[in-house]
């Protein structure tokens, strides 16, 4: 039993520090040699655990990158606040309370989605999971609004799920470049009025 535990616990090691490579220098610039430099374990330890950087670089979507947009931008959208307050709320707060790292980094979905979704079929099916995800917790919402009258009956859900999203994960890229928070606040505005017209 408390080997399965060290097992796990060096699996985990190795993902967080994979995950903190891949987001401060990138996937590609990344070598499996660079991540057990900062786990400070062998090689030997990484193949225990994993074939290959795909294999490492699934898992780090998949725990860690897919459990900081589902706790962040999902679980957020299963409440019973009014769903136009409801969208406003999560697509403005979480912004609101990104650390300056953070802001200068962008979203790490982002980065690989922009560096890696194309290049393998792994990855991209990975990746579009947590924006598959994403929608139609989006789309729940936005219909849950539309059936109580909150939301006009002519919106198409699926349209502005994928709108919200692009603005968002757009807005984040587009803060690296400018290294501005006044480039948040005009997305803050403009997604605040583009929300207030599905009323």
């Amino acid at each position: 039993m408390k080997q399965e535990i060290k097992s796990e616990l060096t699996q985990q090691l190795i993902i967080d520090k994979a995950f903190n490579l891949f987001y401060k220098n990138g996937f590609k610039s990344t070598s499996i040699d660079k991540i057990m430099h900062a786990t400070k374990l062998s090689k030997g330890a990484f193949y225990h655990h994993f074939k290959n950087k795909q294999d490492i670089g699934l898992a780090v979507i998949s725990q860690r990158v897919q459990t900081r947009i589902l706790n962040g931008m999902i679980k957020p959208l299963d409440s019973n606040q009014e769903p136009v307050e409801l969208l406003k709320h999560v697509f403005t707060s979480k912004i609101k309370s990104f650390s300056m790292e953070e802001k200068q980094a962008g979203c790490p979905a982002n980065n690989l989605i922009n560096e890696i979704g194309d290049s393998e079929l792994g990855y991209q099916l990975a990746l579009r999971k947590i924006i598959d995800d994403w929608k139609q917790a989006i789309i729940k919402v936005i219909e849950n609004g539309i059936s109580t009258g909150s939301i006009k009956p002519e919106v198409d859900s699926a349209a502005v799920a994928i709108y919200l999203i692009s603005a968002f994960e757009g807005i984040r890229g587009i803060r690296k470049l400018y290294q501005d928070d006044q480039i948040l606040e005009e997305y803050l505005l403009g997604v605040g009025n583009y929300i207030n017209q599905l009323k």
